[in-house]
């Protein structure tokens, strides 16, 4: 049996190395237009950036090695141009010499990837415009922060590429602009939690233009000017475009080949196209949503590196199929990590989802021991079923272990609720005897069993205009003092009791703290002397970081209060 392969990147070449492991006479041959295969496309920004010093970690196989260890024909500088499905042959382009040639299959893996998206801009051609998606992206990139020592840059797009192209360039020292047309960076995150990024970025000092759109580009002896509409130009000495991708899919689309989702190739569960002969995987594929169960695109390197192994399962006749993806995904912002899995709620409620959303911010450690930082964590759940719809996680240590449980969780099915009892590691270095994951599940079934009810950030400004509610903030008072959310009034928690008096029993009671623990005890003795309560999801120092894209301290006790704060006490 003779294998194709198209794209020697991550679905392409785990399909080639699977490929070999369950049939050592088979013909592999992977065509792969770039020069290099089997690249870290993840790890591009850290070299620009530095933190990545050798150039030749970022490829981890080679033709040479390919051959060598799996006996696999990689021919690099060569561009498949047409699929000839009737003959069940591929067109070749050497490019290096411009020569064609036929090469047959019995069966074809496309592994395209996508292309990043260049829009029709003046000035679109400058050589001091610049986009990443290959190891050569990199290296010109590279080359000229390395020979013109660049002092500022902007970064048109606020997707992964974009937010790690402006930590990296911040780290050789220029000064960064991003531009990003949305009202937000990374539209994986809802916007509350999508603040806490804009906040930290902006404490490290790159200059955020948000709800922002580029028109152009002007080359000028001085630099290049990126043209923004309705708003000043700004002068630069270098430009990277990141302003998304879309599937490679012209290949597939001129053989006749089925199309899906935003022009991704369409395939079943094994991978295969509308022609059974030919499979896509990576970010050329359509695939379904694990959560919403709709078709998708997710670019991300798991996935692709499962279909990969899938395809070639179903080639060799290995009943295995692919499940889907939830989208899990990490992300280094200077020292802040930010996670999300699932959906948000964007998403659900376009889906017509009835969901309800828990915000906590717990340490990622037992607070006792040094170094303990706090992390917001917001979880998405069925509101009947109380299924796990997805989370988003922002903080700094220990933010990829709660992310990954969270979406081990929803693979295996486990309820919001279910949380609470999952049995996770714990000593102090690490977690905390009630870890983070624990607490949300615990904070869901208080939902559950109506201990608490709650409100949200986009309820205050509706809340502030009622004269029938009153607004209480149960911190202390130089916490208060320091800064509130407008129109609540301050009594703190270990006074309560004694001042029930001051509350007028008819109206209901909205509480906020600062991180949603004291607020949550206020309920309890309110909703217990006959007060209707409501709790703040997230508490004040969340409501902050929303209202005012202000990074709140990093540090913080059990109850919730800010050490910064306790301090001055």
């Amino acid at each position: 049996m003779k294998i194709v392969i198209v794209g020697g990147v991550a679905g392409g070449a785990t399909a080639a190395a699977r490929l070999r492991r369950l049939d050592e006479r088979a013909q592999i041959v992977v065509f792969e237009r770039s020069g290099y295969i089997s690249y870290a496309n993840c790890g591009l920004p850290y070299y620009i950036g530095g933190t990545i010093e050798d150039a030749e970690e970022l490829t981890l196989q080679t033709p040479d090695s390919f051959w060598s260890r799996f006996r696999i024909d990689v021919r690099i500088h060569q561009e498949v141009t047409a699929i000839n499905v009737g003959k069940k042959t591929v067109t070749v382009r050497e490019l290096d010499t411009d020569k064609t040639y036929e090469e047959s299959y019995d069966k074809l893996i496309l592994s395209p990837g996508a292309k990043p998206i260049r829009p029709r801009l003046p000035g679109m051609d400058s050589p001091h415009v610049f986009t990443l998606r290959t190891v050569e992206d990199t290296f010109r990139i590279h080359e000229e922060a390395s020979r013109q020592k660049p002092k500022t840059a902007v970064v048109v797009g606020g997707g992964f590429i974009g937010v790690e192209m402006a930590e990296n360039l911040a780290a050789l020292g220029i000064s960064v602009t991003l531009v990003e047309k949305q009202t937000q960076l990374l539209s994986q995150l809802d916007a509350d939690m999508a603040s806490l990024v804009h906040a930290h970025m902006k404490s490290k000092g790159i200059q955020l233009l948000l709800g922002k759109s580029v028109a152009g580009f002007e080359d000028k002896t001085s630099g290049i000017v990126t043209n923004i509409e309705a708003d000043e130009p700004i002068l630069s000495d270098m430009v990277i475009l990141s302003i998304g991708v879309l599937p490679d899919s012209s290949l597939a689309a001129d053989a006749g080949l089925a199309l899906g989702f935003k022009n991704s190739i369409a395939v079943n569960d094994c991978m295969q196209t509308s022609n059974p002969d030919i499979y896509a995987v990576g970010d050329a594929a359509e695939i379904t949503h694990s959560v919403s169960g709709q078709k998708a695109l997710i670019s991300l390197a798991g996935p692709a590196n499962k279909q990969g192994r899938i395809a070639a399962d179903h080639i060799c006749g290995v009943a295995h199929t692919y499940k889907g993806s939830a989208a899990s995904s990490v992300l280094k912002v200077f020292d802040l990590t930010v996670a999300s899995t699932g959906i948000n709620e964007r998403t659900a409620g376009a889906a017509g989802v009835d969901y309800e959303k828990i915000v906590l911010s717990p340490v990622s450690h037992a607070s006792y021991y040094p170094g303990g930082k706090v992390m917001t964590i917001k979880l998405l759940f069925e509101r009947e079923s109380y299924r796990i719809l997805g989370a988003q996680i922002v903080g700094s240590d220990g933010v990829d272990k709660r992310i990954d449980v969270i979406a081990t969780a929803m693979q295996a099915g486990i309820t919001a609720i279910g949380l609470k009892d999952l049995d996770l590691a714990y000593a102090p270095p690490y977690s905390s005897a009630k870890d983070p994951v624990n607490m949300a599940g615990f904070m869901v079934e208080n939902i559950a069993d109506g201990m608490v009810k709650q409100f949200h950030y986009e309820d205050i400004a509706d809340l502030r205009c009622s004269e029938n509610v009153i607004l209480l903030d149960t911190r202390t008072p130089t916490e208060y003092a320091r800064g509130h959310a407008e129109g609540f009034r301050n009594i703190p928690l270990d006074d309560l009791r004694e001042r029930l008096a001051e509350l007028d029993i008819t109206k209901p009671v909205y509480v906020m703290c600062q991180s949603g623990l004291r607020s949550y005890i206020a309920c309890r003795i309110l909703t217990q002397n006959g007060y209707e309560c409501y709790n703040f999801s997230g508490g004040y120092r969340f409501y902050q970081s929303i209202d005012a894209e202000k990074q709140a301290p990093p540090f913080a006790y059990p109850c919730g209060m800010d050490k910064e704060y306790a301090a001055i006490l």
